[in-house]
């Protein structure tokens, strides 16, 4: 494959959602197994009720278990999805339907995200939720108001999930201002990172200064503006020189480096290795 495929929800669902329970579970995580590595141009939720599950996300085996729930981020890069009985739940979210509010608690971390374990009363609630919601959109697709009542269920259950990582990381609703600063800087990092390697360009797009964004970025990660913008673009290189069949230079220039030796010696810098040498030790 030349680049990452996206797998799109359009394909499976003309509404913005997909729900599935273990009854179709397996099938459906097989169709997953068989797409391979890939990005999705939409959100993911799994809720395991019992047993567990395991996600391949960047580099990174992330194991759900059971009373927990878990989300995957439109373009993370994720495969080998693998089920010891677990009983659950997955739903495919449009971007679009999932309330900015949301968005902000799921997206704005710089590290990835871990899963999420309900308390009993919790779990209780979310899983009350997640039934409704998957009874309204398998049976009453002819009902007056079916999307307006699919929607009301998709953004409570997904509010709750927010709310249980908003908890999880102790920021409240009042947000200090470094850790704002963090939030805005991860937005524009993602938006910008293959045009724009500039700490100060950064700093200027936040209109903050320079020592500001990294004083804020220090407090709240312990790591500099730097660090998380090489961070972001090795990260994007890694993944297409494992998932991809570019070349080096092809990848260079797609995390925007026109001189590919300059990108091969900055990738060993930062990873330990040649671009050639990870590729082989990954693809072993």
């Amino acid at each position: 494959m030349q680049h990452i495929p996206v797998h799109k929800l359009t394909e499976h669902s003309g509404i913005g959602i997909e729900i599935k329970h273990t009854a179709d579970f397996d099938a459906r995580m097989q169709d997953v197994k068989n797409l391979g590595a890939h990005r999705d141009d939409h959100y993911i939720f799994f809720m395991i009720d019992s047993g567990y599950g395991s996600i391949m996300i960047d580099f990174e085996e992330v194991a759900i278990r059971e009373k927990s729930i878990f989300y995957v981020l439109p373009a993370q890069v994720h495969h080998k999805i693998e089920n010891s009985e677990a009983e659950g739940w997955f739903i495919a979210v449009d971007t679009m339907l999932v309330p900015k509010e949301y968005r902000m608690v799921f997206e704005n971390q710089l590290l990835l995200q871990q899963p999420y374990k309900l308390d009993e009363a919790s779990h209780l609630h979310c899983l009350t939720l997640i039934k409704l919601l998957y009874n309204h959109f398998n049976h009453h697709k002819h009902s007056p108001f079916y999307l307006e009542i699919l929607h009301s269920l998709l953004h409570s259950f997904i509010g709750m999930a927010a709310c249980g990582y908003e908890t999880l990381h102790d920021s409240g609703r009042k947000k200090l201002r470094p850790s704002q600063i963090m939030q805005d800087f991860k937005n524009i990092l993602n938006a910008n990172f293959k045009t724009e390697k500039r700490p100060a360009a950064y700093a200027s797009m936040l209109n903050i200064s320079e020592s500001y964004l990294n004083e804020s970025l220090k407090t709240t990660t312990g790591l500099p503006v730097s660090y998380w913008i090489t961070n972001e673009v090795m990260l994007e290189a890694k993944r297409l020189l494992y998932y991809s069949n570019l070349n080096v230079k092809q990848i260079a220039h797609e995390v925007g480096y026109n001189d590919h030796t300059y990108f091969s010696r900055l990738f060993k810098k930062s990873t330990g290795k040649t671009p050639l040498a990870f590729k082989a030790t990954y693809r072993k």
